[in-house]
C-alpha cells in the first residue's frame, strides 16, 4: 500500500511541481551553473543507485556527507532551497522509479563505512530509502551513526500508512533541520 502512496505522490508531484523545477532550474543555472546535482548513494539491499537533487553547493565541492562539508561551499540560492527542503523535489523522480520512497531512511554515501555498518546490523537495507523519516523529523544526521541506525530501524519497525502520512506532514510543516552543515 504504500508503494501504491509513493508511485501516486511522486506522479502528481512531479506532474503539478513542474512550474517550480522549472523555476528553480533556471535559478540554479544562474547560480552554479547547472540545477541538478547527481550523487551515488546506497539503496535498499545495499545496491547502489544515483540520487538527484537540486544543487545548492558549488560545484567541484567534495562528495561527503553533509554534516562533514564546509557552510561556505553552500550558494545563496542553495541556503534558500535547503531551508526549504525544495532541494529534494527532484528526489521525486527516484521515488517514482522505485529506488527511494517517500519515508525511509535517508540514502548515506557509499563511502559512510561506519553508518553502512550499523545499518546492515540492524537490517535497515531492506527497505527502500526514503526523503523524509524519523531520524530527519527529529532532527537527527549522518554525524551519529549508531543513533541514526538504531531510529531508522525503531521507524522502520512501526512504519505503517498512518506513520507514512504523520513523517510527511511533519516534514511538510517543517519539522525537522535536516543535516547540518559546519
Amino acid at each position: 500500500m504504500i508503494r501504491f502512496f509513493d508511485i501516486l505522490f511522486a506522479m502528481f508531484g512531479l506532474i503539478f511541481g513542474f512550474p517550480v523545477f522549472f523555476i528553480i532550474s533556471i535559478i540554479g543555472y544562474f547560480d552554479t551553473g547547472s540545477a541538478l546535482f547527481f550523487q551515488e548513494r546506497v539503496g535498499r539491499n545495499q545496491k547502489p543507485f544515483v540520487l538527484v537533487k537540486f544543487r545548492t553547493m558549488e560545484p567541484g565541492t567534495k562528495s561527503v556527507a553533509s554534516h562533514l562539508a564546509s557552510a561556505a561551499s553552500i550558494t545563496p540560492a542553495g541556503r534558500f532551497l535547503r531551508k526549504t527542503k525544495l532541494d529534494e523535489l527532484p528526489q521525486l523522480w527516484n521515488v517514482l522509479k522505485g529506488e527511494m520512497s517517500l519515508v525511509g531512511p535517508r540514502p548515506n554515501l557509499i563511502n559512510q563505512a561506519e553508518l553502512i555498518a550499523q545499518r546492515e546490523a540492524l537490517g535497515v537495507y531492506g527497505a527502500r530509502p526514503g526523503i523524509t523519516g524519523l531520524a530527519q523529523v527529529q532532527g537527527i544526521d549522518m554525524s551519529t551513526p549508531e543513533l541514526l541506525a538504531q531510529t531508522d530501524a525503531k521507524m522502520l519497525q512501526g512504519l505503517n500508512i498512518s506513520a507514512y502520512f504523520r513523517y510527511i506532514f511533519m516534514t511538510l510543516s517543517g519539522r525537522g533541520a535536516g543535516d547540518r552543515i559546519r
